[in-house]
């Protein structure tokens, strides 16, 4: 397939050999299978496509951080609200917790111990004596949260919602566009329970897993169990505790489910959501995790109906993951082609000649009025020219207007890969594509109402 050179040993002081990239298949169809994945994924690469849509670019003065231009944060916001819309349906409350915060907590939690090598740390100032930690998870910020004021089991389950901005160093060879990052966005969440709402709340958590997954396109999902790694903090009963718990609420969804030996965090087991895309890769993205060791090194605990001093169940989750490597799944997912309830820009109003520019400005006024996200293209160039470039760009419908359109107050419709025009009037042109933009959690609120 391909050679590349390599190090003995993988130290620089012993010769260069060359690495020799091969593969094997039992017959042709396989092959040919696998090569044509290889096309696929090379022509759907979100790096590429991220260039031509203009979403965003990576460069070193950040490395693995990214910088979002207008569209690409479009359609991040528009990911944001669609899981904002979610979670304030299922009764989560959104919250923010400090990037910044003392190392001694991080001792407190065990993450010093377990996951130093991914942390950064600030430096000492002689005005203050003290090391901080640019956090890599938000779990501690939550738990003080639940800490400010008193809790009663009344009050449990008590869900905290946060898009937390996280760090984590990840080796620069190992940094890969959107898909591996050292700067991301969690939609992470913590729900503070008692033992016997464990199975209840993962229950309802994998079904909002699910039906989110199914409303971006996913629907071969595979969820896997993964139980106590090596390296972990919590003695062994509470594990116990903690995996037979969040077995009793996999084997009760009825969802099939594998076993991922090793794997869990280390503070909990955890079940993991498996996505596989439309050319059949496997994307881990969504976590519940069962954790009984981390309120309780934090303090925090509950009233019990005995008046009683309880240490909570805290239950993390996230759906996507992170948002900037769900972004880079779904652009590679759809090879660009968003569905138009997603696309960061559903529409471009393109004049053939400037006698219709007038009436584009006013058609561009409406298509916002409608809720859409349009722009308009009048410059002085060739139609054909304009349909070239915005197809390149993955813009899903173009609205060209000329002097007769202008004239009979209607519209001609290009879908992205279609040569078929469709001429209607402007105002049905636009109730058409609102419709079709409305997000499908909206939808279904609309069909319930």
């Amino acid at each position: 397939m391909k050679v590349a050179g390599a190090y003995w040993r993988g130290d620089s002081r012993n010769p260069m050999l060359t690495r020799i990239y091969g593969t094997a298949w039992g017959n042709q169809a396989d092959l040919d299978a696998y090569l044509h994945r290889l096309e696929e994924a090379e022509r759907r690469d979100h790096r590429r496509l991220g260039r031509e849509m203009d979403l965003f670019h990576f460069q070193e003065d950040a490395p693995g951080a990214v910088f979002w231009h207008p569209k690409g944060w479009a359609l991040f916001r528009n990911l944001q609200n669609y899981i904002r819309r979610r979670q304030s349906a299922a009764g989560y409350a959104e919250v923010n917790a400090p990037e910044l915060m003392d190392a001694s907590l991080w001792v407190v939690t065990g993450h010093m111990e377990t996951f130093r090598d991914y942390m950064f740390l600030t430096e000492h100032r002689e005005a203050d004596e003290r090391t901080y930690v640019i956090k890599p998870m938000n779990c501690p910020g939550h738990i003080q949260i639940f800490k400010h004021g008193l809790k009663s089991y009344r009050d449990l389950p008590l869900k905290l919602a946060e898009f937390g901005k996280v760090h984590r160093f990840e080796p620069s060879g190992a940094l890969h566009g959107l898909m591996r990052v050292r700067a991301f966005t969690q939609d992470d969440a913590h729900v503070f329970i008692t033992e016997d709402q464990i199975t209840a709340e993962c229950l309802a958590m994998n079904d909002l897993i699910l039906s989110i997954y199914e409303d971006f396109g996913f629907s071969d999902v595979t969820i896997k169990f993964s139980d106590r790694p090596a390296q972990r903090i919590g003695a062994d009963q509470v594990w116990d505790k903690a995996e037979v718990a969040l077995m009793q609420a996999l084997e009760a969804s009825g969802r099939p489910w594998t076993l991922n030996k090793g794997e869990g965090a280390f503070y909990g087991p955890k079940l993991e959501y498996v996505l596989r895309d439309a050319i059949g890769r496997d994307w881990q993205c969504g976590t519940i995790q069962v954790d009984f060791n981390m309120p309780g090194r934090l303090g925090a605990f509950y009233i019990d109906e005995h008046s009683s001093k309880v240490t909570p169940v805290m239950l993390h989750r996230a759906m996507f993951g992170s948002l900037e490597r769900f972004t880079g799944i779904l652009i590679e997912h759809y090879a660009g082609h968003f569905p138009l309830w997603l696309a960061p820009v559903q529409a471009v109003i393109c004049t053939i000649t400037s006698d219709a520019d007038d009436y584009a400005r006013a058609a561009l006024n409406a298509a916002r009025r409608a809720g859409l996200r349009v722009e308009a293209d009048l410059r002085n160039e060739k139609i054909t020219y304009k349909v070239r470039e915005h197809s390149v760009a993955k813009i899903p419908v173009l609205l060209v207007v000329g002097k007769k359109e202008a004239a009979d107050g209607t519209v001609s419709i290009r879908r992205l890969g279609s040569q078929a025009q469709t001429i209607v009037p402007l105002e049905k042109a636009l109730s058409m594509l609102a419709e079709e933009a409305i997000a499908p959690d909206l939808k279904r609120m609309k069909l319930a109402a």
